[in-house]
């Protein structure tokens, strides 16, 4: 209906630079943020197998506002850490409220959740973690990095 995937990526990094792939320190594999996750199938199923994705850590690392238009919706940029040793460069595209947009600061550590299989870069904040889980994940992280 619109064209290509192709020519709407490209359209979407002209409109909105800060969201190319480059801003956001990803690869050319990288999907891309989808304009209204709610309209968007994919965007949806990717949501769905995110919240059930496995526990990981994430350091902000930047963020960008996406919308405004109800609840502000951001995507985060994280540099992310996985049990296995496996680290990589993650977007979790979030709706925070006002109140925790005024408190992100680049160093903050999360608890995200990815999907091992597909390695997309795609993470969500695991809001859901039990914090004992994610200090064990934290201990076993900061271990291997000493060793």
């Amino acid at each position: 209906m619109f064209g290509s995937e192709k020519k709407l990526n490209d359209m979407a990094a002209r409109l909105r630079p800060d969201l190319s792939r480059e801003a956001l320190g990803v690869g050319p594999d990288f999907p891309g943020i989808a304009p209204n996750p709610v309209l968007s199938r994919d965007a949806r199923k990717r949501n769905a197998e995110l919240r059930t994705g496995a526990l990981a850590l994430g350091v902000l690392v930047d963020w960008r506002e996406i919308s405004s238009g109800g609840s502000p919706r951001v995507a985060l940029m994280l540099d992310v850490e996985t049990i296995g040793g496996i680290s990589f460069r993650g977007i979790a595209d979030e709706n925070l409220t006002i109140t925790e947009i005024t408190r992100l600061a680049p160093g903050q550590t999360f608890p995200v959740r990815y999907r091992p299989a597909v390695m997309d870069h795609y993470v969500a904040l695991a809001r859901d973690a039990d914090p004992a889980h994610v200090q064990r994940l934290s201990d076993e992280i900061a271990s291997r990095k000493r060793t």
